[in-house]
């Protein structure tokens, strides 16, 4: 029986830090014959996280 993942990417920028490592892990889960179901939520239609803008970034310093 092999294992499941769910592995779940919310960062904003595809080909960058988070994506990159999700995509390897996966990689390296499948490899080991696990079954990888990957969900990139900013792809999502109805997903609304931040955007990576560092907008917030300004409210955190006061």
């Amino acid at each position: 029986m092999s294992k499941k993942i769910v592995a779940v990417n919310a960062g904003p920028r595809m080909g960058w830090n988070t994506e990159t490592l999700i995509t390897e892990a996966a990689k390296g889960a499948q490899s080991s014959g696990a079954m990888v179901e990957r969900f990139d939520l900013f792809r999502l239609e109805r997903y609304t996280g931040g955007i990576s803008c560092f907008g917030c970034a300004a409210f955190s310093l006061n």
